[in-house]
């Protein structure tokens, strides 16, 4: 009888979140996948088209604008933040004063919605009457700067992409950083190695494993990043800032009031699948390239 109760209440805690899982992340996934093959508004019969999707795919110049966005808007971010990250880490791991404090700053963005500090973030870069460019009017160094033009816009989005990722890859820094015994420094300040020679020969071997999956991390969110973009250029300006999840998002769902995208669950599905491959040949390129930190550590 115990056992039993044990049983019944293991599956009671875990049956609302698998129902939840199979409802809200398996069932879409095969939704999708059948999809793509037909031609669908949300509404009406479904019309099969075979590997039409695909072909209309291949030759989707928006769909390539976007791809190319997401490479430089992750590239652009990752380039930036894992350095930042890791300087601050170890910054941070030599117990100076007021660490704790600065810990809960860097880390904050990161438990903030990324809706409302986009809003915050439109009312700092606004063109017309943006905080940043009365402050910039005022001390006299420009009229005024279009953050959110065509020239700049992919430029705003990886600045505000990089300033939301920092807290988090730098507490995961930190937490490696911490693992390892200072004595190794101790001993190698002994023998005469310089701080930065301390960095390169035991911090980054030591921290290999670590690397690797804040790395992996890293590379996954940023490819898959869209929703500041969502909310402060909707892809825009003339799709400068257009990113594959974005694009996909407008296929099932309206943005905005001033766009005229119309919901195409079907070719949606199928740029989704792209966008899926893609990240997962990304991701498998990392993990080639990857095996060499195994023999650092």
């Amino acid at each position: 009888m115990h056992r039993t109760r044990i049983k019944l209440e293991a599956v009671a805690f875990t049956l609302p979140s698998l129902l939840l899982t199979l409802a809200l992340g398996i069932y879409p996934i095969f939704w999708a996948i059948r999809y793509m093959f037909y031609e669908y508004a949300g509404y009406g019969t479904p019309k099969f088209v075979g590997l039409y999707n695909f072909e209309r795919l291949y030759h989707d110049e928006r769909f390539w604008n976007a791809v190319t966005n997401t490479l430089v808007y992750a590239g652009g971010k990752l380039l930036v933040t894992l350095p930042l990250s890791l300087l601050l880490a170890v910054l941070l791991n030599r117990r100076m004063r007021g660490a704790g404090l600065f810990k809960t700053i860097f880390f904050m963005p990161t438990v903030l919605s990324a809706s409302v500090m986009s809003i915050v973030f439109y009312v700092i870069f606004n063109s017309y009457n943006g905080m940043l460019n009365q402050l910039l009017q005022q001390i006299g160094l420009s009229r005024g700067v279009e953050w959110l033009g065509a020239n700049y816009a992919m430029l705003t989005m990886i600045l505000i992409a990089i300033w939301g990722a920092v807290g988090n890859y730098m507490l995961l820094f930190l937490a490696g950083l911490q693992g390892i015994p200072r004595d190794i420094y101790e001993s190698a300040s002994i023998d005469g190695a310089r701080p930065v020679q301390q960095f390169f020969y035991i911090t980054i071997p030591m921290l290999g494993p670590v690397l690797q999956m804040v790395m992996l991390l890293a590379i996954t969110v940023s490819l898959k990043g869209y929703e500041s973009i969502m909310v402060l250029t909707q892809g825009g300006p003339f799709g400068k800032t257009d990113v594959m999840f974005l694009y996909v998002y407008k296929m099932f769902f309206p943005v905005a009031s001033t766009t005229a995208e119309v919901q195409q669950y079907g070719y949606g599905s199928a740029v989704g699948f792209a966008a899926a491959l893609l990240i997962g040949a990304v991701t498998l390129i990392y993990f080639y390239a990857s095996k060499k930190l195994n023999s650092l550590y």
